[in-house]
């Protein structure tokens, strides 16, 4: 809207969208201007405006529009004065006059520096609205605020939505996720049906303006009225991480070196095949995965962003997060305009992939000769530079391997569901089918089929020898009567060698290094049930072409996905030895004390090392060494909203439950401090527990690491001022002033959660 900020532009259209809002009239930036500068013409003017416009028996709310406010990079929440029940117009005058004042107070001025923006920047218009007559007011968000999912907030008190920002009050508070309330007030004598309304409203409102929106709302018992409307911004920039996908792929912690192998390997395999799909999505294999206390999460966000490229609902990130809803409006995979446009590329992808049998066979014994000839080449013979060279060379070889390597088993677990589907129309329990069964190609790919074999041989010696055997592993082969038995564990590990306990992880030791491992493992061995029937019996029950198709199609992956697993690993497993190369020289050079140090350092580091950078190796591992072992056995959360790593706690702790309001983690003591005239009580960093607070409380939160508040909404003054600062605040926290002084507590200010870890000492 010309002349005015996006508040008055936000209420235009809501109007023109037929929504109700009360009777509005606006004050340009240049009638606020002239009435800063006194200007005689422009103040008989608008006087006379208003004598002809306003109803001198009608109260009216005076606000700011300023062309600043609600922005991306500031929101100026509070900065600005707002005068409410002004009558008469030369008490709208004086308002307006008060509130474009305003704009140049030391606050807003204070708030602009803090933002990088200069005053001559700021242009202040004025909205003057009808005042409603409030049973019920309350605020609306259309997304949740603090950590963007996909359900309507709703806050509300009696009378005045001004109580919103007053001492002590807490609001009723409702969550209402795809058609059902998952959250509401035990107690409330505001009418469901306004909520109801309210929820509709946003709905309507949220897609119309088709962006996520913050609304303010009155209820004047017989009409819901819309008076404020702004765009939820902030929300665009929280990133959402989940482990679900990473405790099966990259479960556990993983050190700082792997790490910088298997990110770029891994995720750039992944992005390619993305690419594919959808064309260009512009990530980066750092957008995919984060390591939060040294354990790998994926990131939601950048997955959903692909969703979104594929036309699918943005709903669809909390469907891969998990989140359970028996709501009648939960969203589906339903294909858009958007999906139909991207059709002919996937069909185009798809028929790749169905040929992708072509481009394996050759590609597997190629690969293979390739990884040989890095691993024949005499490392101790290269110096540094040289060995990193060798690095990117298995790391373009790696990269070209772990696409079949994700590619190959998805495409076997298709083909393995079109035969399941056509099993059980047929009566018969796929999981009692065994696609390996007779498949003697496996065998020299699959350890676990020759595992079976060495077992039984085992099995097959007499009892002392096999106790014998078990207590002292690979030793006891030497003797003449397990000579045989003896070649063909060597044989075992020639071949298998390159596995170990993990395939995504290096520093593992593989089994070809520890023999002894091998021998248990072949002792310990249990082979599975065998399986009820296999593929001759399947192919009785499977008619049609395709069905037949399908399963010889489910056979070859299987050996397939075995054939490129093993490659794959083996030439994954040729970094352990030229980075432990590396770490022997760091050693030689006094950088590191041990060759696995290295492990302890990332990529980068190693090569600034070889470069000549001045980097203190010895303390960065040691470091890390210890922070490893400070969490190993942490307990973290299956989601983590935002960038910043969530403290580390004991869960066990009570627990006090509220409103989550100002984003963040915070681990600090508390102090409770019950009157702003006690402020000095707080330290630095403190976790400050307060009744309420307003303008009077402002200092305290400069000092404090986190807020935790008695009462309060989204709206409260303790968690505006909290957002403001940048820190932690959970509001309506029962109980919040009973925490002792001196006690630490984690604030969770994702999930609204205190927890007190540590008790003070006595």
């Amino acid at each position: 809207m010309a002349g005015a900020g996006s508040k008055a532009g936000n209420l235009d259209f809501l109007r023109r969208k037929g929504f109700p809002v009360p009777p509005t009239w606006l004050c340009t930036w240049d009638t606020c201007a002239a009435c800063l500068d006194e200007d005689p013409a422009a103040i008989v003017h608008l006087r006379a405006e208003l004598e002809s416009t306003l109803d001198s028996k009608k109260k009216y709310a005076v606000r700011s529009s300023a062309n600043v406010e609600d922005s991306v990079s500031g929101s100026f929440a509070g900065q600005f004065r707002s005068v409410l029940d002004v009558q008469g117009p030369d008490a709208v005058i004086k308002a307006v006059t008060s509130v474009c004042e305003s704009a140049t107070s030391p606050e807003a001025t204070r708030y602009l520096t803090k933002i990088g923006r200069q005053q001559n920047d700021l242009k202040m218009a004025v909205i003057i609205q009808q005042m409603v007559d409030p049973v019920v007011s309350g605020v609306a968000f259309s997304r949740n605020p603090m950590t963007g999912l996909n359900e309507i907030v709703v806050e509300a008190v009696r009378g005045l939505g001004e109580q919103l920002v007053q001492d002590g009050i807490t609001p009723a508070r409702w969550v209402h996720k795809w058609g059902e309330y998952t959250g509401e007030p035990t107690e409330t004598d505001i009418p469901p049906e306004v909520v109801d309304e309210v929820v509709r409203g946003t709905k309507r409102i949220a897609r119309e303006f088709r962006r996520p929106v913050d609304l303010e709302w009155v209820w004047d018992g017989y009409r819901l009225w819309w008076v404020q409307l702004r765009e939820i911004t902030a929300i665009e920039n929280i990133n959402i991480y989940s482990n679900r996908i990473s405790r099966e792929f990259l479960p556990g912690m993983i050190k700082p070196l792997v790490w910088s192998v298997n990110i770029p390997l891994v995720n750039s395999a992944w992005i390619r095949l993305l690419d594919e799909l959808v064309g260009h999505t512009g990530l980066k294999p750092e957008d995919l995965a984060r390591a939060f206390h040294y354990r790998a999460y994926f990131s939601l966000s950048a997955i959903g962003r692909v969703f979104e490229a594929l036309g699918l609902p943005q709903e669809t990130l909390e469907l891969l997060l998990g989140i359970e809803s028996t709501g009648p409006e939960k969203p589906k995979f339903k294909p858009s305009a958007r999906t139909w446009f991207l059709l002919p590329r996937m069909l185009w992808s798809s028929l790749k992939m169905w040929r992708l049998e072509r481009r394996i066979r050759p590609f597997l014994p190629f690969m293979h000769e390739r990884f040989d000839r890095l691993r024949s080449e005499d490392l101790t013979g290269k110096n540094e530079n040289q060995l990193l060279d060798h690095v990117e060379r298995l790391f373009q070889q790696g990269t070209e391997t772990a696409y079949y390597n994700i590619v190959v088993p998805l495409l076997m677990q298709l083909y393995n569901r079109l035969v399941k589907r056509r099993l059980e129309r047929s009566g018969l329990d796929y999981e009692r089918y065994d696609p390996a069964l007779g498949m003697d190609e496996l065998e020299g790919h699959d350890p676990k089929t020759v595992l079976n074999r060495l077992h039984a041989r085992f099995e097959g010696l007499g009892e002392d020898t096999r106790s014998r055997v078990s207590f002292n592993g690979y030793s006891a082969l030497s003797v003449p009567e397990l000579a045989s038995f003896r070649r063909s564990v060597d044989d075992f590990i020639g071949r298998f060698g390159h596995f170990s306990g993990s395939g995504n992880d290096f520093s593992a030791k593989p089994w070809r290094e520890d023999p002894d491992l091998v021998v248990r493992m072949i002792a310990d061995h249990r082979p599975p049930e065998p399986p009820k029937f296999g593929s001759t019996e399947i192919e009785k029950a499977l008619r049609g072409p395709f069905s037949r198709l399908s399963l010889r199609r489910a056979r070859r992956f299987r050996i397939y996905r075995q054939q490129v697993s093993s490659l794959y690993t083996y030439g994954y497993g040729l970094f352990r030895d030229v980075f432990f190369e590396l770490g022997d020289r760091f050693v030689a050079r006094s950088l590191l004390d041990d060759r696995d140090d290295i492990l302890y350092l990332y990529l980068d580091e190693v090569r600034g090392a070889v470069a000549g950078a001045d980097m203190d190796l010895r303390s960065l591992a040691g470091e890390r060494r210890r922070e490893m072992k400070a969490v190993e056995d942490a307990p973290l959360p299956t989601i983590i909203f935002g960038d910043d790593a969530p403290p580390v706690y004991d869960e066990t702790g009570s627990r006090l439950k509220g409103t989550p309001t100002s984003r963040g983690y915070y681990r600090g003591p508390v102090t409770v401090v019950r009157d702003p005239a006690n402020a000095d009580r707080l330290r630095n960093g403190d976790v400050l527990v307060i009744p309420y607070s307003d303008v009077g409380w402002t200092p305290l939160f400069a000092r404090a690491g986190a807020v935790v508040s008695g009462s309060g909404g989204i709206l409260s003054h303790s968690s505006i001022i909290a957002r403001e600062y940048g820190i932690p605040a959970v509001v309506s926290v029962p109980g919040a002033l009973d925490i002792p002084d001196g006690a630490v507590v984690v604030v969770d200010g994702y999930k609204g959660e205190v927890t007190i870890q540590e008790e003070p000492a006595p």
